[in-house]
């Protein structure tokens, strides 16, 4: 498996701090630093190495027709404008065609594709593409909120704003009821 080069990283870090005046010499309080920052990108973009649709390996055939929702699902992305984090939750439904999979598999599907340098847009949408196409279900809905600290520490500052962004597929695109029942289910 591919993997961040943490040499790299320390190093990079270590420039950063010298630029805005830093002396890792005199500040032995942040020599280590640069070495805890490179631990932490290979921890929370480890998503960039992983196929999210490995994940969904494990399918059911079951006769189940109605909305399977997985609620409040925690997420925490970085920004790919900023290097800041974003932080919120994702809800996901599904309607399926005869294929389930577990449930854990789905939280893994979001955790992996938000471990990634990210934006919260193309984020919904592939959480949606990944289940739209392994599970072939009837239909798909995916809500993002979350709280980018590129609004509220920088910016604008806006802290508590929250962004929300949605993708619907298949029958919840077509069928306002449907739709409707699962955003109901959501945010009840």
């Amino acid at each position: 498996m591919k993997k961040i080069d943490t040499r790299k990283v320390e190093k990079a870090v270590r420039l950063i701090l010298e630029a805005i005046g830093i002396d890792l010499e005199e500040r032995k309080d942040i020599l280590k630093t640069p070495k805890r920052v490179a631990s932490l990108y290979e921890e929370i973009i480890k998503g960039e190495f992983l196929d999210p649709y490995k994940e969904l390996e494990v399918i059911l055939e079951q006769k189940h027709d109605e909305i399977i929702l997985l609620k409040d699902i925690p997420l925490y992305s970085i920004c790919e404008h900023h290097l800041l984090p974003f932080i919120g939750k994702a809800h996901v439904a599904y309607i399926p065609d005869k294929r389930i999979t577990g449930l854990s598999k789905i939280a893994r599907v979001v955790e992996i594709l938000s471990k990634r340098l990210q934006v919260q847009e193309r984020l919904t949408t592939q959480i949606a593409d990944v289940i739209m196409e392994k599970l072939k279900p009837k239909g798909v809905m995916v809500v993002v909120e979350a709280e980018h600290l590129c609004m509220t520490m920088r910016g604008v500052k806006k802290p508590g704003s929250s962004t929300l962004t949605s993708v619907v597929k298949g029958i919840f695109r077509k069928n306002q009821k449907t739709r409707q029942e699962a955003l109901s289910l959501i945010f009840s």
